[in-house]
């Protein structure tokens, strides 16, 4: 169990913690919630460990490990899964010391702990991961180094689930995902052993990966049971509860004080308004429900509408050389009132994409109708580091509107939710919610026919993302929405196009039945490597495909061959390694007989490099069957 105690924390004297209390049982994934600058991620430093509190105290169970994503992405020359397997130090530090070990009771020890720990099933489990996260074995085998810092993140993710910590402390874990890699993680974490304490703004992963939402407001914290609609409804109900009670109270104290005021003064009733007196002191006051405001977005609307479609595509292909096109057969057309969604894993071409829609890239072929008087707005997250670090709102404003009086720029800039204390911040003091906010109103500022939003949500709380979702309902241009935000997607679109083979082609479906797709994809494709993607031409006859068959089996049966002996030899050192290892760990056979515990010892590991090397031989007999299936 974690035991939060009576914590207080300040930072710059300005309190973050007040006394805030709570306690998560073993196993419960939890999910905190508060708005940005609420102090979550400071709540999450202090379980950590990497600051003190200013009193109180956290406690966990007795050698309970605490894990967290690594604040630095992984680099250099080791492959992914190398990289991941080497974050289990311990069992990198067991399998190196059994190569040289010659005590047979510490042989003992290191077999079991290493049965303990699993380790034998390691290779799999960190490939597992990294696969739901996006990347393929081809890709499992590059070297970190190749990969840019938001898939590195993702790395630094698997290798966190991989150590299946007993505390797993997870902040903003989907911002690096695509809406795929975000499904996958909602499953892992629905099935993770252990507990998990989850910062996140994103509400269908707390709606489905925790059982619980611990609230963090005005200092305190607050322990609900349920996902987060159920979390919703009952501080709803609470504070309905509350204001009820409150107004009883208030209509209780002016009675109380009216007969003070009336008779304090009178002998006779001197006593009875010295007891309401001391009632009324002791009347504990119900505090003051102080709900923050959200400010609203607001995007203007095109000054001059265009008759629809503001874009169509015919035959066009768009990518970075004309010789290697990232999506062709592009034939598509965007209206008036259209609310688009693009789906498709990281990778696929949906930035692409948007920056061709964007103007950004000009077609490789094809053409696109309409660009020349189309206004597009285009809002992409990486945009956040080129805001000016010195620069401020009122400055970005000061160029929008370079002929608009003072009072003129400022009442602008508060529709956007920069009052008289933020229009000066500089862009390097404004949190990451405040730079989307600024970014945001930059983006749509002058009214665009289109605007194209790459994931806005990655730095909004959830207050924030209702009030986007509310303001792209209002907002009478097109929408296209890239997002891993589920809720913002089903709130928002009436359209889903799929950017999937190097195209981008309507989907006819909606989000239940994507998810379901996605499942049933993954779930085939060991089979579909398995079964080769060679087809006959449908031309042939009967005759002639029976033919091109029986010499096709007849070609392929030695390779087929090769791969099943190597499978036999596999599963034979593999069931003898196990029948070692149990023999290994009876501590009987030591006290009995030592030297059969030391040849036992030294059989193994003769066995275990025997086993590799099989292994290596049946993956390559399997390459070469399945590369000779798919000529």
């Amino acid at each position: 169990m974690l035991h939060i105690n009576e914590l207080t924390y300040r930072i710059e004297g300005k309190l973050i913690l007040d006394a805030a209390t709570a306690a998560i049982p073993g196993g419960h994934k939890v999910g905190l919630v508060g708005r940005n600058g609420a102090g979550k991620s400071t709540l999450l430093r202090l379980i950590k460990g990497e600051i003190a509190p200013d009193d109180g105290t956290i406690n966990t169970p007795r050698d309970a490990r605490i894990g967290h994503v690594a604040q630095e992405a992984p680099g250099g020359d080791d492959s992914l899964i190398d990289w991941v397997l080497a974050a289990d130090t311990e069992r990198a530090s067991l399998l190196d010391e059994a190569e040289h070990a010659t005590d047979p009771h510490r042989i003992a020890e290191i077999q079991v702990r290493l049965t303990d720990i699993d380790a034998h099933s390691a290779p799999a489990r960190a490939a597992q991961i990294l696969s739901g996260l996006g990347f393929d074995e081809d890709a499992q085998r590059r070297a970190c180094r190749e990969y840019s810092g938001g898939w590195r993140m993702r790395v630094a993710l698997a290798a966190i689930l991989f150590l299946k910590p007993d505390v797993l402390l997870l902040d903003e874990p989907t911002n690096y995902l695509d809406l795929e890699g975000s499904l996958w993680l909602e499953n892992h974490l629905r099935a993770y052993p252990h507990t998990v304490l989850l910062v996140s703004h994103d509400r269908d992963l707390l709606n489905r990966a925790v059982g619980s939402i611990l609230h963090l407001d005005r200092g305190r914290l607050t322990l609900y049971s349920g996902g987060y609609d159920d979390f919703e409804e009952a501080r709803r109900e609470t504070q309905r509860l509350e204001l009820k009670l409150k107004k009883k109270q208030d209509d209780q104290r002016r009675h109380l004080q009216a007969f003070i005021d009336r008779f304090k003064a009178k002998a006779s009733k001197a006593k009875q308004a010295q007891s309401r007196v001391k009632a009324l002191a002791k009347m504990q006051p119900i505090a003051e429900q102080v709900d923050e405001r959200v400010v609203p977005f607001r995007f203007p609307s095109p000054a001059k509408q265009i008759a629809s479609p503001l874009l169509r595509l015919e035959s066009a292909s768009a990518g970075y050389a004309a010789d290697t096109p990232i999506l062709a057969r592009l034939d598509l057309r965007i209206d008036n009132d259209d609310r688009i969604a693009l789906l498709g894993q990281n990778g696929n071409g949906k930035s692409t994409f948007a920056k061709l829609l964007a103007g950004r890239l000009k077609p490789l072929s094809g053409d696109i109708f309409g660009a020349q008087k189309v206004d597009v707005g285009y809002f992409a997250q990486h945009q956040l580091d080129d805001l000016s670090p010195e620069a401020t709102p009122y400055d970005y404003i000061v160029r929008l509107m370079p002929d608009a009086t003072e009072a003129q720029r400022r009442t602008k800039l508060g529709t956007f939710g920069f009052g008289a204390d933020k229009a000066e911040t500089k862009c390097k003091n404004l949190s990451g919610g405040e730079k989307a906010r600024l970014l945001l109103a930059l983006t749509a500022f002058h009214g665009p026919h289109i605007l194209i939003l790459d994931e806005p949500t990655n730095h909004l709380d959830i207050d924030s993302r209702e009030a986007l979702i509310r303001a792209l309902m209002e907002y009478d241009g097109a929408v296209i929405l890239i997002s891993h935000d589920r809720h913002l997607v089903e709130a928002t679109a009436d359209r889903l196009w799929i950017v999937r083979n190097a195209t981008v082609k309507t989907y006819d479906g909606d989000m239940d039945s994507y998810r379901a797709d996605l499942l049933a994809e993954r779930a085939a494709r060991t089979r579909e490597r398995s079964a080769g993607n060679g087809s006959l031409d449908a031309a042939q006859t009967r005759a002639d495909q029976r033919r091109a068959a029986a010499d096709r089996r007849t070609e392929l049966a030695p390779l087929k061959k090769a791969m099943q002996a190597a499978e036999v030899k596999v599963e034979k050192l593999t069931s003898e390694i196990a029948a070692l290892d149990a023999l290994l760990s009876d501590p009987q056979v030591y006290a009995t007989d030592p030297a059969k515990a030391q040849r036992a010892a030294e059989e193994r590991g003769r066995m275990a490099k025997a086993a590799k090397a099989a292994e290596d031989s049946w993956l390559a007999a399997a390459e070469a069957y399945e590369n000779a299936l798919s000529q």
